[in-house]
């Protein structure tokens, strides 16, 4: 049995943990405050853009653009948004695992034509600790997203997509859900799917049958597109980078919570056993003098 000075030790240890956990939680949640914030400002937004392309792509209309056409895949880029710190449960193992999964599926490609573009430092170190090569470091972009950065990697992936230097891009990240649920989303970016945007328009129709879009779009729809195609996919990196943030700092709080609980009771369990072993040791000492008096 430990001795009463081991146990009052390990107990204030576990309140200094305590004290950090406890305060990682609190900066967490105004992160998490903050991201929420982002998102909700930022969704109509795009869902009115989303809206808006999905009416001008239905239909027999003949979209001649770069970003719709549909190849062989002989090069991919993939796109992988995890944290640049730990200590927050199982958000960066499961992108890792991902990250697995898909380089086994295109395998018989080569690494060479395996792009990867790691956003945030540790799927990057990951990456690079298994041997694979990374496209740069994109580790600011996870820390604080903003526009700008993520707009650049867009254009970017989408330049080497119109000279055929790659023919798909996806992307994978944590999509935010609630505090305690976030889901690891695989997304194609490049090509756009038009059977997948048809399938959200009727999906539209079918919840709100009371609005009919009657656009007057000048000078033409094809032009509006190919000016519109762009914006919608510098946007879509953006709330990908969004989305992953708040993931993050949810995933973060819930485990600087679940282990709050835990120091909470093992101090509990130890000050039991603290004050046991100091009621025991009182005890012996009592009996010694009762003891010593009789004789």
């Amino acid at each position: 049995m430990a001795s009463l000075r081991e146990v009052r030790t390990r107990i204030n240890s576990v309140q200094s943990t305590l004290k950090i956990t406890s305060a990682m939680k609190m900066i967490a949640s105004v992160k998490l405050h903050r991201a929420q914030a982002l998102i909700e400002n930022m969704l109509p937004y795009q869902r009115q853009l989303d809206k808006i392309l999905r009416s001008f792509l239905k239909g027999d209309m003949d979209i001649d653009s770069p970003y719709v056409q549909q190849r062989q895949v002989k090069r991919v880029a993939l796109v992988f948004f995890s944290s640049n710190s730990s200590l927050c449960g199982a958000f960066n193992a499961n992108v890792i695992k991902m990250f697995l999964h898909l380089i086994g599926e295109y395998r018989l490609l080569g690494q060479e034509n395996i792009l990867i573009y790691p956003i945030g430092k540790k799927v990057e170190e990951a990456i690079r600790k298994m041997g694979f090569q990374t496209q740069g470091s994109f580790q600011h972009l996870s820390d604080k997203p903003n526009y700008e950065e993520a707009s650049e990697l867009a254009q970017t992936l989408m330049q080497m997509f119109v000279a055929k230097d790659i023919d798909r891009v996806e992307l994978i990240y944590h999509h935010y859900i609630t505090v305690g649920h976030q889901e690891l989303i695989r997304e194609n970016f490049l090509p756009i799917d038009l059977a997948e945007i048809e399938k959200e328009e009727e999906k539209d129709e079918k919840e709100d049958k009371s609005v009919i879009n009657d656009y007057i779009v000048e000078p033409s729809v094809e032009e509006l597109i190919a000016n519109l195609l762009p914006q919608v996919l510098c946007h879509k990196m953006y709330t990908a980078a969004v989305d992953s943030d708040a993931s993050e700092q949810a995933a973060r709080m819930l485990a600087m919570q679940n282990a709050s609980d835990n120091a909470n009771d093992l101090i509990q369990d130890l000050t039991q056993q603290y004050n046991k072993g100091r009621q025991q040791a009182i005890t012996n000492e009592l009996l010694d003098i009762i003891g010593g008096s009789m004789r």
